[in-house]
């Protein structure tokens, strides 16, 4: 039975990933790309003046915002799902990875501008994401339902049971592991302290966890650098393997549904995830003055992600010289030999710190994207006890995702982030218009040296919202 629905995932997966979404997000990337004008390099300098942009009110900052958001791409992905590509797609993997993020911004900041157009006023800030702008651009509830069914499949069983797999996998390299038991204790413990903290324990774990995180993905990257300076003399011929790779028609159309460019985008987008409409739900929630500026900084997040944070992961990998197994079960064991040859023992060690510290964070973001669908999709805040019923079935899930194959949790993901994706992209490809014309007001007053502020009638917005009036 389990063989049969991983074959079934296969083919689907493949289906959505030779066609559909390759049209979707590189066609529909390339529009934005071109309509804004390559907003994502233009206005780089404006990026980062959004980002450290002081916010004299009590809402939510545009940086906050951008730390909610990176923290819930910058995790297991950035670490095992490069070393995933790597593994199975080989080093041309690297370049489809950097295009899907390149064009990928420009979606980004669609999309992410749009979530603060339409934004939601709340008791206790602003929220909001793709189900309200998908309800108030079609009028059809119904749709925006079912793409927050399944941002909570994707958030809440795909994304999570593939973060628990992942983190147990690191445990792989030391002696005490078994095949057969560990994982599930590993799988276990993680479920009971997820669990633990959602029910409303765990608040010094939850501060303390939130202050290692960031430290630690800087101490990530740095280490990366310092592996990929140490082994510079090989970077010549990693970036003639990269592009070679990336280039090798013959090989990618003979077989695509495992070439480089099929692994590049998956692991791209799976790091990055722009256009899938994940990130909104989080550019919603900041108090700025004008909706372009989140869109700005969404597109700096997507850089972060990818440009630098996964392109860290590859060439310190790539560098040390070590050769990527085939299996993808043992992505892990190959970042922690790569770290191992250059560092020593502690290396090893490293890696599975970082990935304890980073999966744990994920596993709770996502889960907090899974709330906001939840109230959505009930209208209301739930009650306790339904809170408490969902917070046992999301840890349960962790448990499973421990011990199930990586090939199988690889394919639900995808699958699932794609079906994300399907609905949200063509939303923001209708809507985008509105995302446009924000822009070039944003850069009219901006030019102007005034007060860049907004206001819906100044793009003719035909929409009711909640702000901005």
């Amino acid at each position: 039975m389990l063989s049969f629905f991983e074959n079934l995932i296969g083919t689907v997966n493949d289906a959505l990933y030779s066609y559909v979404l390759i049209i979707l997000l590189v066609l529909g990337g390339l529009y934005f790309t071109v309509r804004t004008r390559f907003a994502q390099f233009r206005l780089l300098g404006q990026q980062f003046k959004a980002v450290t942009e002081k916010n004299d009110k009590n809402g939510v900052s545009s940086f906050q915002a951008l730390m909610v958001s990176t923290a819930s791409r910058v995790g297991t992905g950035n670490i095992i799902g490069v070393a995933t590509a790597l593994c199975v797609g080989g080093f041309g993997s690297v370049f489809w990875m950097w295009v899907i993020a390149v064009i990928g911004a420009a979606s980004a900041f669609v999309e992410s501008t749009l979530a603060q157009i339409y934004k939601k006023k709340g008791s206790d800030g602003c929220y909001g994401g793709p189900a309200y702008y998908i309800e108030a651009a079609t009028k059809k509830r119904w749709l925006a339902m079912v793409f927050s069914v399944l941002l909570i499949l994707t958030y809440g069983v795909g994304f999570n049971m593939l973060a628990s797999f992942n983190l147990q996998s690191t445990f792989s390299s030391y002696g005490f592991y078994n095949e057969t038991y560990t994982p599930w204790i590993i799988g276990a413990v993680i479920a009971l302290i997820v669990c633990y903290c959602l029910m409303g324990g765990g608040k010094r774990l939850l501060s303390v966890t939130s202050l290692l995180v960031p430290v630690m993905g800087a101490i990530y990257i740095v280490v990366a650098i310092v592996i990929t300076v140490i082994n510079a003399r090989a970077l010549p011929g990693v970036f003639s393997a990269i592009f070679k790779g990336a280039f090798d028609f013959k090989a990618i159309f003979g077989g695509f549904g495992g070439s480089c460019v099929m692994y590049g985008i998956k692991r791209g987008l799976f790091s990055n995830e722009a256009g899938v409409g994940s990130a909104p739900n989080a550019s919603a929630s900041a108090d700025v003055s004008h909706p372009a500026k989140q869109g700005l900084v969404q597109v700096l997040s997507v850089f972060i992600d990818t440009i630098l944070v996964c392109t860290a992961t590859a060439f310190m990998c790539m560098t040390s010289g070590v050769t990527p197994p085939s299996d993808s079960n043992l992505a892990a064991s190959y970042v922690q030999e790569c770290l191992s040859k250059t560092l020593g023992p502690q290396g090893s060690v490293f890696v599975t710190v970082a990935m304890i510290l980073f999966a744990f964070t994920t596993l709770l973001g996502n889960l907090f994207y899974v709330d906001k669908s939840i109230n959505y999709l009930l209208g209301r805040e739930p009650s306790k006890t339904v809170k408490n019923t969902y917070y046992v079935i999301a840890s349960l899930v962790i448990l499973l995702g421990a011990g199930l194959s990586a090939d199988l949790l690889w394919g639900v993901a995808d699958v699932m982030m794609g079906g994300m994706t399907i609905i949200n992209m063509p939303i923001i490809i209708f809507l985008g218009k509105y995302a446009l014309r924000a822009l070039r007001d944003y850069e009219e007053k901006v030019k102007r040296k005034g007060s860049v502020t907004f206001k819906a009638k100044d793009i003719d917005l035909p929409h009711h919202t909640d702000y901005w009036n």
